[in-house]
């Protein structure tokens, strides 16, 4: 697995809070020229770089198309923030962080729920065998991430609170490493982490979100972006839409298309892949109303500093 799949969640999100409160100068509008920002591991993106179809599409109007990768989602906000990119996707923790943080974007569109995306690993061998056993525990997880939410949701399910277990904070490639040290009972991950650990390592998956957390994607457009070019984001959403069909219709396909890409074996990619829903939607009002759940979880647990709407971070009519 490629380094730059692993990377803190909570580290770039503090970068971003900074940049947002200097507000550095924003870079020039251009209409023109349409900025993706991407992860690798995000599938449908990757895919979507490497076949081309929207250069295609757009180079009939005389708009060119650039790549910006990120390492991960808060990095890619703080991009929109700036106006360094115009359009990107991260899941559903940094952009609660990047709207405390004053940065300027909007919800365009999502991903649908992929609840067993993410899971609460323990070794082979443990003796651990229900979440209940977690207490006392501990247990690695990327702070401010996904799977911290899912983890206090999971604890509140089966009778225990965040109190009762010790959470160690740590990036995914140094909680894989304290996972396999033994140094920690429990990792809180997701794919393509998971599936990388359940084929590498022959980790247990414990409990996974289903049931308990939606785990979307969201689709992110800078707000001016977003207003004057509506038209772009409709033909964007039509090539993901098509994009993600396809994967559902071909995962070993997919999978193999992406495993050079990602820097993963084809079996782990398909395996992570096909845990995600892969179903494109523009932005609701009943998916912004679970989004704001998930802010106001991580504000009661002092994860971000004030409280958000997070529906003010929509366009009007748009959602």
């Amino acid at each position: 697995m490629k380094r730059q799949f692993l990377k803190t969640t909570l580290g770039l999100a503090a970068g971003l809070a900074i940049a947002c409160i200097g507000q550095p100068a924003r870079a020039e509008y251009n209409p023109k020229l349409l900025r993706i920002g991407f992860q690798k591991s995000a599938s449908l993106l990757t895919l979507l770089k490497a076949q081309g179809a929207v250069e295609k599409r757009l180079a009939a109007q005389g708009v060119e198309v650039k790549w910006v990768e990120f390492p991960a989602g808060p990095q890619l906000l703080e991009g929109l923030n700036v106006g360094a990119i115009d359009f990107g996707y991260v899941g559903e923790a940094p952009p609660v962080f990047a709207q405390a943080a004053g940065a300027n974007f909007v919800y365009v569109g999502y991903e649908e729920p992929a609840p067993t995306a993410e899971a609460v690993l323990v070794p082979k061998g443990s003796a651990i065998k229900t979440v209940a056993d977690l207490k006392g525990k501990k247990v690695a997880l990327n702070k401010g991430s996904n799977v911290h939410y899912l983890l206090v949701k999971l604890l509140e399910r089966n009778g225990l609170t965040y109190a009762d277990v010790q959470p160690v904070f740590l990036p995914p490639a140094d909680a894989r490493a304290a996972f396999e040290r033994g140094s920690v009972d429990a990792w809180v991950i997701w794919d393509p982490y998971t599936a990388a650990a359940e084929k590498q390592i022959e980790a247990r998956i414990l409990a996974d979100g289903k049931g308990v957390v939606n785990n979307y994607a969201f689709f992110l457009a800078e707000r001016e972006f977003a207003s004057k070019r509506p038209e772009i984001i409709s033909l964007l959403f039509d090539e993901l839409q098509k994009q993600g069909q396809w994967i559902i219709r071909n995962y070993p396909a997919a999978a193999a298309q992406l495993a050079p890409l990602q820097g993963l074996d084809p079996a782990v990619v398909e395996l992570s892949i096909r845990r995600y829903s892969n179903v494109v939607k523009p932005i609701a009002d009943q998916v912004l109303a679970e989004q704001q759940k998930l802010a106001d979880t991580f504000l009661e647990l002092k994860l971000i500093p004030k409280e958000i709407k997070v529906k003010d971070a929509s366009l009007p009519g748009k959602r």
